[in-house]
């Protein structure tokens, strides 16, 4: 959780002055302690939610109308349901910080159709919920000014994820909170893969390359380094750990090429993306098996035809419990030196990288439960020509 958005808001900053007990959790403004009467007359105490919109860590306005309710349906003094809430059931599907939220409220002010602000938006829910319960128990109130403790913020971002609390989908994309993720090469589709890692919860993204930042790069890669940047002649691994640790913590360089080695760096992690081309990669995937690391390797083979492009783009799984097809079948090209063609042109283009990219991550991610796999292949391909994926080696 975290006191950022709260200490830089007004709005936020005054529920909390009031006593209210107030907190920021993934993206959601959260109240807890708001006391309420169930359908058998007691008085109980709820959690109230509303995602939230913040710019640098200040809310902005309430979006709309709605609040989320953990706890049983709030009632009146006699046990009826409270009438205006506008409430939806959400059935047992949604957690948030561990609790399941049942009630989706929409409850608009008056004479007005929108809140001005999140203080007038919760105190106005607050008031409405936990009235029967003041009727009923005299002095009883959500305003009870607890002591706070110190900001633990184990995030890794460095402001709020809103977009997987505005998706309401903030238990799934934690489910990749206890990863350490390293990528091997960074080239184009592997600084692809850090720009949607970045955008996750895992703990750590080691970053291995040795090679130069250069002017090639940036038509490869995400964003937009400006020529001065260009000119600093940082690695790979320094301007890419630069541009993301913006955003989050637990970007890690090594300024390395993986050798027999100084394998022992891929030690500790639980997931490895083989961005890599050419010879190096053997021993690599040897090292990941000994020490059962799940990773996936990428590759595109792209060819001029008749003054246009055509080829394919790969996707090779391997996870402790299917290796054998990586090693029969050509799914990896383990090159050899003898097999470099230094007339090879190695063609790449910034948008299969990026789609290369995508269809690692997204593999990744059904392999740790963030997605559904009704297929379970280890093995695709995407042809460019025919706009065709063909999925093979299934589990």
């Amino acid at each position: 959780m975290s006191r950022r958005p709260i200490d830089r808001s007004p709005p936020l900053k005054r529920l909390r002055d009031e006593g209210y007990s107030v907190d920021v959790v993934t993206g959601y403004l959260v109240i807890r302690d708001v006391p309420y009467v169930d359908s058998n007359r007691e008085v109980k105490r709820g959690v109230l939610f509303a995602p939230l919109e913040v710019t640098n860590d200040v809310a902005k306005p309430p979006k709309d109308h709605q609040t989320k309710w953990s706890g049983d349906h709030p009632c009146n003094e006699d046990g009826s349901k409270i009438q205006g809430l506008g409430d939806s059931d959400l059935g047992d599907g949604l957690k948030i910080d561990g609790m399941p939220v049942r009630w989706n409220f929409s409850c608009k002010p008056k004479p007005a159709d929108r809140y001005d602000d999140f203080h007038q938006k919760m105190a106005h829910y607050v008031a409405k919920i936990s009235g029967p319960a003041q009727v009923i128990e005299p002095g009883v109130t959500a305003q009870s000014f607890k002591p706070y403790a110190p900001d633990e913020d184990d995030s890794v971002f460095l402001y709020e994820d809103t977009a997987s609390s505005r998706a309401d989908i903030v238990a799934i994309a934690l489910k990749l909170k206890p990863l350490k993720v390293g990528i091997v090469g960074l080239g184009g589709t592997g600084s692809y893969v850090l720009d949607y890692l970045a955008k996750t919860h895992v703990r750590e993204i080691h970053l291995f390359d040795n090679d130069g930042f250069n002017q090639h790069n940036a038509f490869r890669a995400p964003g937009a380094p400006s020529g001065e940047e260009l000119e600093e002649e940082l690695s790979k691994v320094e301007f890419h750990a630069r541009t993301y640790s913006k955003m989050r913590r637990g970007i890690v360089p090594h300024k390395v090429k993986l050798t027999p080695e100084n394998l022992h760096l891929l030690e500790g992690l639980d997931f490895v993306f083989l961005c890599m081309e050419g010879t190096g990669k053997r021993p690599i995937v040897q090292k990941l098996e000994a020490i059962n690391i799940p990773f996936v390797d990428v590759g595109m083979g792209l060819t001029v035809h008749n003054e246009s492009l055509r080829g394919q783009i790969r996707t090779t799984t391997s996870t402790p419990t299917k290796r054998e097809h990586v090693h029969n079948g050509k799914r990896i090209a383990f090159m050899t030196t003898e097999e470099v063609n230094e007339y090879d042109k190695n063609i790449q283009v910034v948008e299969l990288n990026a789609l290369n990219a995508a269809f690692a991550v997204i593999k990744f991610k059904k392999l740790f439960g963030f997605y559904d796999d009704d297929t379970h292949e280890h093995f695709s391909i995407f042809v460019l020509a025919g706009a065709e994926t063909i999925n093979e080696d299934s589990e």
